[in-house]
């Protein structure tokens, strides 16, 4: 395997699988706030809404530290650009977690079910913003 892939697609694909793993602790990070925000009694939306802050806060810390290993950037800057190009990400992460929610009696009762299909559908855009404008090389 390693013989039909260069180098440079071995280092995409090791990006790719760490940002899915950031992906999975931020989904759990996203989930428990949510959670807890609706203890507080946030609501479904607005819950969502600092659930998903507190979890993309977390993604970008370790996708600037293991994912894509950029620290040239100064860190206030670079966060707040991986939250304003991810804007894209979260309009089809959050919309697609409102329509199961808001659809759905299933996804309203469980809304880890609208939180799993909003980060898979955020996801590929999210990881190619990421690399292309937050995190590039040089």
């Amino acid at each position: 395997m390693r013989r039909l892939l260069s180098p440079g697609q071995r280092a995409l694909i090791g990006q790719m699988l760490r940002f899915g793993v950031v992906g999975t602790l931020g989904f759990l990070v996203d989930t428990g706030v949510l959670y807890a925000a609706l203890q507080l009694g946030a609501g479904l939306y607005l819950g969502r809404v600092f659930s998903y802050v507190a979890a993309a806060t977390g993604n970008w810390a370790l996708n600037r530290a293991w994912t894509f290993q950029a620290t040239g950037a100064p860190a206030a800057r670079q966060w707040a650009l991986f939250l304003a190009v991810n804007l894209v990400g979260f309009a089809v992460n959050y919309g697609t977690y409102a329509l199961l929610v808001g659809h759905l009696p299933l996804a309203a009762a469980h809304p880890v079910l609208g939180v799993a299909a909003g980060s898979l559908a955020g996801m590929a855009g999210n990881f190619l913003l990421s690399r292309r404008f937050v995190f590039r090389a040089g």
